[in-house]
């Protein structure tokens, strides 16, 4: 039987008039793919609101921030340190936390680098502080302080981690021996045909009106589209299990986390105005052996429409599977099966399952056959 080593999961999902991840212009972002512009979602948008998801569920939040030195002097000042000195407080972690410190940036208590810690190592650095006031408060006086923490506790916290850091990985040459490689990849998303970006031209009335006024405080464009997405992401189960220090069960759990987060969620942007909640249509998973594998080339030639994308979006993947398994083999597959909102099983997808929820459980289980559960 092959050995799992990466899990890959493939999505369709119809999003209507929607802007989820913009530029900074404000417009949909976009990609030329096969010499057609589609409507695109960035992998760091989608993968924060999975992180989130995941964070959630689990209770072990963490925070990606610059503004460590504020979160450190708000715990200290909530302690009853003067603000002043709570602020060279936490400075002192950034200087105390490797050779050279952690930089900021210029006349700012903001960090050079983005951090990423488990939330709980905010408290922790407050506690590390703390413990050093008199040390702190001379050090302050200084016109250019030096270090007084111990830096081994310091750099300790800056490298703990949580279940997300341990999944999504971390970059921090700042601090040596913080980084973490990623076990998962995760792809931008983007349309399977053209698109075309549309302005809306809108007004906000006033409500208290003004005589010989038409009424609007104000007025704007902004920018959408709609199409249906092609979504991919992959866990290296190796890498994955280094990293939790070969902890199956919790190398399980993370892994049915992150694909039940992925096929759930939806980035956050515009969502007030657009409610573009949907669902993704089709979802497929592959536990490999060999190598992690994007269908992405499916939609190189652009979908045309029929009545509407999704179905010759899914045909056009369906046939794309069935290509490849004729072509690359499906000897290193170990296991691969689909949820659809179609009722019939789609060739070339594995076992059909007719609840999502149903997918995922039996994809983690193929994915870890051997790993108790937690």
């Amino acid at each position: 039987m092959s050995t799992p080593l990466y899990v890959d999961i493939h999505a369709l999902q119809t999003v209507p008039y929607a802007n989820l991840n913009r530029d900074d212009l404000g417009s949909p972002k976009t990609v030329i793919y096969g010499g057609t512009e589609r409507t695109r979602v960035s992998s760091q948008s989608w993968k924060r609101v999975v992180r989130h998801e995941i964070e959630a569920r689990l209770g072990d939040p963490a925070f990606r921030t610059r503004r460590l030195v504020q979160a450190v002097s708000g715990q200290l000042t909530a302690r009853g340190w003067d603000p002043g000195l709570a602020a060279a407080g936490a400075r002192q972690v950034l200087l105390s936390a490797a050779k050279g410190g952690i930089k900021l940036e210029k006349d700012q208590d903001i960090t050079s680098v983005t951090l990423y810690l488990p939330a709980s190592g905010v408290e922790q650095l407050a506690d590390i502080v703390a413990e050093h006031r008199d040390l702190v408060a001379a050090e302050a006086a200084k016109k250019q302080p030096g270090p007084v923490l111990p830096q081994d506790r310091v750099a300790g916290v800056l490298r703990s981690t949580n279940a997300t850091i341990q999944l999504l990985g971390r970059m921090l040459a700042e601090l040596p021996g913080g980084e973490v490689d990623g076990a998962v990849q995760f792809a931008h998303a983007f349309t399977t045909h053209g698109t075309v970006v549309e302005t809306d031209f809108f007004t906000a009335v006033d409500d208290i009106e003004k005589e010989g006024d038409a009424g609007s405080a104000h007025m704007n464009a902004a920018q959408f589209s709609g199409g249906t997405f092609y979504r991919y992401a992959n866990i290296g189960l190796a890498g994955l299990l280094e990293n939790l220090d070969g902890d199956a069960a919790a190398a399980r759990e993370l892994t049915g986390e992150f694909l039940r987060a992925f096929a759930t969620t939806v980035p956050s942007g515009k969502q007030n105005s657009t409610a573009a909640q949907t669902i993704p249509d089709l979802v497929y998973i592959a536990v490999r052996s060999d190598r992690p594998v994007s269908f992405a080339p499916a939609f190189e030639e652009p979908v045309r429409a029929e009545l509407g994308y999704g179905a010759p979006s899914r045909d056009a993947f369906c046939g794309y599977a069935a290509l490849l398994n004729e072509y690359w083999g499906t000897a290193d597959l170990a296991w691969h099966g689909h949820a659809c909102l179609w009722d019939k099983p789609l060739a070339g997808l594995g076992e059909r399952s007719a609840a999502l929820a149903g997918l995922l459980d039996a994809s983690v289980r193929a994915a870890f056959p051997g790993a108790g559960q937690r």
